[in-house]
């Protein structure tokens, strides 16, 4: 590797970790506006029971970072077939999720929970979970173009370079997930 691509693959590696950043910045803005809407008043809180899809998806999105983690030690260790397997778990589990969310939102709106409606607080919900699905289209991007970089044998250093960006950025989606659910289970 010429001493350009290595500054060039820090270079694009440091806009990842500046989006994995502002990313974090939306949501913690996102969260601190719940806490400021409900002011710790019963009559603004959720007033619901999250949707079991929440809790499958959950268990999907962190099999999905075991996979992608996977994908990155394979391609390490040059196992290119193992590889490309792992993304292509690492995508169906991101894509399982996705439907479970959209699951989840059927489910909220049986029970007559839309996104606009008097309690502001249920709105989050969605604002909460589609903000997050935006961040997952793009981290399945990201997988199926190192999905992609396996399958054309582009050369080891950028097949490991897109491996590691695509990698931050699904485990970021991951924990960010966590994050919202963990925080809408203690405020529902």
């Amino acid at each position: 590797m010429t001493e350009q691509e290595r500054i060039n693959f820090k270079a694009k590696k440091f806009l990842v970790l500046l989006f994995v950043i502002a990313s974090f910045m939306l949501f913690a803005g996102l969260t601190s506006g719940f806490i400021v809407y409900t002011g710790g008043s019963v009559d603004r809180g959720l007033k619901i029971i999250l949707p079991q899809a929440f809790k499958l998806s959950t268990l999907l999105i962190v099999l999905s970072s075991i996979t992608m983690h996977m994908a990155y030690l394979s391609a390490k260790r040059l196992q290119l077939k193992q590889q490309k397997m792992y993304l292509l778990l690492t995508m169906g589990f991101g894509i399982g999720f996705f439907v479970l969310q959209l699951s989840a939102w059927q489910t909220l709106i049986s029970q007559g929970i839309y996104f606009v409606n008097p309690n502001a607080s249920q709105s989050f919900i969605y604002v909460f979970t589609g903000a997050h699905l935006v961040h997952v289209f793009a981290g399945l991007m990201m997988v199926l173009a190192a999905w992609l970089g396996g399958v054309k044998n582009i050369p080891q250093a950028n097949n490991l370079f897109r491996l590691e960006t695509a990698s931050i950025f699904w485990h970021f989606i991951d924990i960010l997930w966590i994050y919202l659910y963990v925080f809408l289970l203690l405020n529902q």
